[in-house]
């Protein structure tokens, strides 16, 4: 099925949280070293990446547990499957691997479900910025170059490609010159093995109520910045909840030529950094943005689960997504 003629007829629900999910497996050390890395030198938990190679069948349950609850699109565990974040674990030369091997998980848990869907590939922000600088002293100092950034952006599309995803997803967005990186290893990736691409889910992070990235971008000139991309979506995920997002989301439904996605959190962490927002309550936010004629695609990001997805799903399936200005129908 094309999704591009199916995000035309409904509005698509994407998965919720993999971390979330993963923290109630309660998972110790040595559950996430595996026999594999037993004897590893250093600690490996809180690498959530790495359960896709220890213990993938925990990966491909949790996908199980939102395509059952409605996703039409589940995201890849790979948010940190880049060699530049890997290094922290000294886990680097891994990076290939993890992003085939989470691929894989995804796919096994679409095939098991028997449901047509997607699968994302995620392509998380990495831990080093080409905006910003990590020493307050040196304000020109950057801790990585734009080739290295595109080199493991590149690897990772590529085993991500070779694990058998639909859609390539850059997603968390807070520095978009690291997301031009991600999109320039992309289409770098399709010229050099002369392949049809696959397409771009972009979806951006607005920080706090200025409206603005990490980065000091508005949301006007984050999408300014992607456009030349020609994605199939454009939006918004992490750091609201659905609340706080909505007049972001308001506003990027008038900027863009794209399909939209939004995918807050489940509120706003409490004093204890967990997020508390009732599924239904989730759901009626986003029946509200639909409603509006504000998306295409929902979904939820931190401290979402199967729960709020099934509520959220049920919200939207008989609301008609957003239509496309008359400009990229043409394009389409």
């Amino acid at each position: 099925m094309n999704i591009r003629e199916e995000l035309g007829r409904r509005i698509l629900v994407i998965d919720g949280a993999m971390g979330t999910m993963i923290q109630r497996y309660k998972l110790q050390e040595a559950d996430y070293r595996g026999e594999r890395f037993k004897d590893w030198h250093s600690d490996v938990k809180g690498n959530n990446d790495l359960l896709c190679l220890t213990q993938p069948q925990i990966i491909t349950e949790i996908h199980r547990q939102y395509l059952d609850a409605g996703a039409d699109i589940i995201e890849t565990n790979t948010f940190s499957s880049t060699s530049i974040a890997m290094a922290d674990y000294d886990m680097q030369s891994l990076a290939y691997e993890l992003n085939v091997a989470a691929a894989k998980c995804a796919r096994e848990a679409v095939k098991q479900s028997g449901k047509q869907a997607w699968v994302a590939g995620a392509i998380g922000p990495l831990n080093k910025t080409l905006s910003l600088s990590p020493d307050v002293n040196n304000p020109g100092f950057r801790a990585v170059t734009f080739d290295e950034v595109v080199e493991a952006y590149y690897e990772q599309v590529k085993g991500l490609v070779d694990g058998g995803v639909d859609i390539l997803l850059i997603e968390t967005i807070f520095d978009t010159l690291n997301a031009k990186g991600a999109i320039f290893a992309i289409k770098k990736y399709f010229r050099d093995v002369a392949a049809e691409p696959l397409p771009i889910m972009i979806s951006g992070t607005i920080t706090d109520a200025s409206g603005r990235t990490l980065s000091g971008q508005t949301l006007e000139a984050f999408y300014t910045s992607v456009a030349h991309a020609r994605p199939l979506s454009v939006g918004l995920n992490c750091a609201l909840g659905a609340k706080e997002m909505r007049p972001h989301i308001a506003e990027l439904s008038q900027l863009a030529s794209c399909f939209v996605s939004a995918y807050p959190n489940a509120g706003l962490p409490n004093a204890m950094g967990e997020y508390d927002e009732d599924p239904q309550d989730t759901g009626h936010y986003l029946e509200d943005w639909a409603r509006e004629g504000y998306v295409n695609i929902v979904g939820g990001c931190c401290g979402t689960t199967p729960d709020h997805i099934r509520h959220i799903a049920e919200h939207v399936k008989h609301v008609n997504p957003r239509p496309l200005p008359v400009v990229e129908k043409e394009l389409v």
